[in-house]
C-alpha cells in the first residue's frame, strides 16, 4: 500500500472521521460500534464487543492454525478533553474534545492491517486485533485484562504502537526493557489552624507548612534516588484560602510521581507519605496523603522487541529503525497488557508538527501505510505460513 492507493485513501477516510467525532475514555460508543461494524465487514471469524466495559475484539484465523500460535495487535480509541485549534476540514466536532495523541491514526492503521489480515490469511495461527478503550487516565488496558483479554482469545504475545512527532515519516523506533515510566498520583490535605491575616502568630498556616513540604519532596529524588536511574516527584497544584487578610484552615496540593525500577516506586510513596507528614507535624498541622498507583512502567521484552525490530527493519531499512531509544518519562497503559503478556510497543514517525497533548497535533495520515505494513508484518513474519 502506498499514497496512491485507493485502499490507502480508505482508511485516511476512517482516520478523519473519527477525528472529527473523538470520544473520552470509556464514553466511546460511537468509536466501538464503528470498529465492530468494519471488523464484521472485512469477514473477521469473531467480533466481540464490550470487553473491559467499551473495547472491541477480532479475530482472525489464518490459512493454517498448526503452528497453534496467537499474536495480538492493540490500538486505542478514546480521545483528550482540549478544544482543539488546527483548523482543518476535518477537526473535532465534538466542542472540548479532540484527538490529541493519534489514538484515531492507531485505530484506523489496525483496522486497515485487520482488512489486509482477513483478506489474505497468508499466515500459520491466529490474529486478534485488540481496540482498546481509555488509556488517556482511564486504565482501559487493565480494564482488558481485568475482563479476561488474554486467556479468553489465547494470546501469547502482544504489541502495539505509538505515534511519534519529530520522527520522521517512515521511521520507527523503541528499545529493550523499559521506554515509558510508571505514573502515581497524590494528593495532600494539610489540616492547620485559620487566623485573622494581621495574627498569623495564633494560627498553624497550612500554606506555609504547604510551601515547606513542597520544598522537602524535591529531596527525594536528589537524595534518595541513585543517581544512575531516572525518577520525577512534580507538585503540579497546591490550593488554600481565598482573601488575602485570612490564613485559611486548610490547604491542599497534588502532583505524580513517574519512575521505571518497582522498588524506587515503592521507596517514593513511602518517602512522599512519610515527609509530608512529618513536616506537618514539626509546625503543629496535620497531614493526609492519598497516594494512587496508575500505571506500571512500560517494560518491552527482549526478544518480543527483537522480533519487532527486524520486521520494520524489513519494511524501511535498518537506518531507519532506532533499536536503543531514550525511555520517555511520560506513560503508556499499554503496561498492563506487557504485564500479562511478553510484547512491545513500537513508536512510528509523524513527522514535523505539534507534540502529542497539543490543541494543534493532528495524526500524520503519510504514516498510515507504514503502521499498517507493519502490523501485518507482526503477524506474517510472527506466524510464516
Amino acid at each position: 500500500m502506498d499514497s496512491t492507493d485507493s485502499e490507502y485513501a480508505d482508511v485516511v477516510e476512517w482516520r478523519r472521521d473519527l477525528h472529527a467525532h473523538p470520544e473520552l475514555q470509556y464514553e466511546v460508543h460511537r468509536t466501538a460500534s464503528l470498529v465492530a461494524s468494519k471488523l464484521t465487514e472485512f469477514g473477521c471469524d469473531e467480533v466481540v464487543m464490550g470487553i473491559g466495559q467499551t473495547g472491541v475484539v477480532g479475530v482472525i484465523l489464518g490459512q493454517k492454525r498448526t503452528s497453534g500460535k496467537v499474536i495480538g495487535l492493540r490500538a486505542d480509541m478514546d480521545a483528550l478533553p482540549i478544544e482543539e485549534e488546527t483548523g482543518t476540514p476535518w477537526a473535532s466536532k465534538i466542542k472540548g474534545v479532540m484527538h490529541a495523541c493519534g489514538h484515531d491514526g492507531h485505530t484506523a492503521m489496525l483496522l486497515g492491517a485487520a482488512r489486509d489480515l482477513a483478506r489474505t490469511r497468508t499466515f500459520d495461527g491466529t490474529a486478534v486485533v485488540v481496540f482498546q478503550p481509555a488509556e488517556e487516565g482511564g486504565g482501559g488496558g487493565k480494564a482488558m485484562v481485568d475482563d479476561g483479554l488474554m486467556d479468553r482469545f489465547g494470546i501469547a504475545e502482544i504489541y502495539a504502537m505509538h505515534t511519534e512527532p519529530g520522527l520522521p515519516i517512515g521511521q520507527f523506533t523503541t528499545a529493550s526493557g523499559p521506554l515509558a515510566a510508571s505514573a502515581d498520583g497524590f494528593r495532600i490535605k494539610i489540616d492547620g489552624k485559620g487566623a485573622h491575616g494581621a495574627s498569623p502568630h495564633v494560627s498553624v498556616d497550612p500554606l506555609v507548612v504547604g510551601a515547606n513540604i513542597l520544598l522537602a519532596l524535591q529531596t527525594i529524588v536528589s537524595r534518595n534516588v541513585h543517581p544512575r536511574q531516572c525518577a520525577v516527584v512534580t507538585v503540579g497544584w497546591m490550593a488554600g484560602g481565598k482573601a488575602g487578610n485570612v490564613i485559611p484552615q486548610s490547604a491542599e496540593m497534588g502532583g505524580t510521581t513517574r519512575t521505571f525500577d518497582p522498588a524506587t516506586r515503592d521507596m517514593i510513596e513511602t518517602r512522599l507519605t512519610e515527609i509530608a507528614k512529618k513536616v506537618a507535624e514539626a509546625y503543629g498541622a496535620k497531614a493526609t496523603v492519598t497516594y494512587k498507583r496508575m500505571f506500571p512502567p512500560v517494560v518491552n521484552h527482549s526478544s518480543e522487541t527483537a522480533f519487532a525490530v527486524s520486521v520494520a527493519r524489513s519494511l524501511v531499512g535498518d537506518r531507519n529503525v532506532n533499536a536503543s531509544m531514550e525511555p520517555l518519562m511520560g506513560s503508556e497503559d499499554f503496561a498492563f497488557m506487557l504485564e500479562a503478556r511478553p510484547g512491545n510497543i513500537m513508536l512510528i514517525g509523524n513527522g514535523d508538527g505539534a507534540s502529542v497533548h497539543d490543541a494543534r497535533f493532528d495524526f500524520n495520515d503519510e504514516a498510515i501505510p507504514f503502521g499498517i505494513q507493519y502490523f501485518r508484518g507482526i503477524v506474517e513474519r510472527g506466524m510464516p505460513l
